[in-house]
């Protein structure tokens, strides 16, 4: 299985991306917290396959799925809204909005864009993470 991610911005703060399943057909929306490097926006996860593997976000206490980057731990696809709650992670939604005056995505549980990811990846352990 391989899920794609795109971005369409990345901007101080954030990195804005639709997430896309094996057939490309896009599900939801994402953000990653973005970081200056050498005079532009950056994030943890640089454009590449990346492999994918099931485990638990213990401060949410639900399961999801651990991104491999070299010289990271610990990046996963969990809920949120804003880039203030990303340390390197994925927040998966279904819109992109604004919250508290900033650039945000939105609907992420309660069968928003995290809850479809869920349901997308139920019967792996393991995927492909193509980043572009």
């Amino acid at each position: 299985m391989k899920i794609y991610i795109k971005h369409v911005s990345i901007i101080d703060p954030g990195a804005f991306g639709v997430i896309m399943d094996e057939a490309r057909v896009p599900f939801g929306v994402t953000l990653e917290r973005s970081y200056l490097e050498n005079q532009r926006q950056v994030t943890k996860i640089p454009p590449g396959l990346y492999a994918c593997t099931r485990t638990i976000y213990h401060r949410g206490g639900y399961p999801t799925f651990e991104i491999h980057v070299i010289g990271h731990e610990r990046i996963l696809f969990h809920k949120g809204n804003l880039e203030s709650q990303l340390d390197g992670c994925i927040a998966i939604g279904e819109e992109f909005g604004v919250l508290d005056g900033k650039p945000a995505i939105l609907h992420c549980g309660n069968g928003g864009g995290f809850d479809e990811f869920v349901k997308k990846t139920k019967d792996v352990d393991a995927f492909d993470l193509i980043m572009e």
